[in-house]
């Protein structure tokens, strides 16, 4: 009986050991095109908590960002000497990151990864890096009927675009073929640079469009302010892709819910801990979208919203 006594005393005692030793923890580096903390990154950190990853228990994420992306490259080589076990970023961050580094990497990207050079293919990557693109092509004459159906004597409306964003030139002909069907010409101005702007609102000023939608990517809505200020002084409908010009007084925006896009991308995460290639790793695109319309702006530039629009609004911004 004592030898049997202490064999469970050595079985529990070898068990206690086990439990006690602390197991893995990864490290994954979160790089982001964005002044200080971006709020995108506390959804992507909320999507880690719910697969059950505690920030210094059993993961630690290096969080960098630089508004200047000229610093970004520098950015990627510090974390990259930290030997992470992923590389996740955000924006136009990606394009520091590329195949260089041999880290796994996923991004949040709003244009088309494929034209971008990222991927090989949105099925099969066959790279290093996979993540979701937030390109969703069929939103664009969505998003032109319900500047039509706020405003419908809008004839002639102003698209405002970052030419060099991957997948541009494709959502520009999708919101041609719309504007046809709906019998509205376009005015379309290329933004490149932050002195473009100017140019591009001088341009409106002379052939007065009836309305302004902005394709969506990291470039213009750093601008969005600027946008938004235009907008309200020269009373015009506007309509963008992202909630987030609403929230700096755009009046619409219909498009992919971005926190919930970054909360899946720690799904990639996850998955690439477990063992996974991103290779393997198909990109995905949003799953959500929603409608977001500020009612004070609509108010400030003597808009009515129809009932049915704001009856179809995920949110009202009073």
């Amino acid at each position: 009986m004592k030898c049997i006594a202490v064999s469970f005393l050595i079985v529990f005692f070898w068990i206690g050991c086990a439990a006690a030793q602390p197991g893995k923890v990864y490290r994954i580096a979160y790089i982001a095109a964005a002044s200080g903390p971006s709020p995108f990154y506390e959804a992507f950190r909320q999507g880690l908590a719910d697969l059950g990853y505690v920030e210094g228990r059993n993961i630690v994420v290096e969080y960098r960002s630089s508004e200047d992306r000229d610093k970004l490259p520098a950015l990627v080589s510090e974390v990259s000497r930290l030997r992470v076990d992923a590389i996740v970023t955000q924006g136009p961050a990606a394009r520091s990151v590329g195949s260089a580094t041999g880290i796994p990497v996923v991004f949040g990207f709003s244009g088309d990864p494929v034209e971008a050079g990222f991927v090989a293919g949105l099925a099969r990557p066959g790279r290093n890096m996979t993540g979701m693109s937030f390109l969703a092509l069929e939103l664009a004459g969505k998003r032109l009927e319900l500047l039509k159906e706020v405003s419908p004597k809008i004839s002639r409306v102003a698209v405002l675009a970052n030419r060099s964003h991957p997948g541009e030139q494709n959502e520009f002909k999708e919101t041609q073929a719309a504007a046809q069907a709906m019998k509205t010409s376009l005015q379309y101005l290329s933004l490149t640079t932050g002195a473009d702007f100017d140019k591009a609102f001088e341009a409106m000023r002379k052939e007065r469009p009836g309305g302004m939608l902005t394709f969506p990517d990291a470039f213009t809505l750093s601008h969005g302010d600027k946008l938004a200020d235009f907008a309200l002084k020269t009373r015009m409908p506007s309509m963008s892709g992202w909630k987030e010009y609403v929230e700096v007084g755009g009046l619409m925006s219909y498009g992919p819910n971005l926190n919930d896009c970054y909360r899946r991308l720690a799904q990639y995460v996850d998955k690439i801990l477990k063992g996974a290639k991103p290779a393997d790793l198909p990109v995905e695109l949003p799953a959500k979208f929603e409608l977001v319309i500020n009612l004070k702006t609509a108010k400030q530039i003597g808009l009515t919203i129809p009932p049915n629009v704001l009856a179809r609004a995920d949110r009202v911004i009073k």
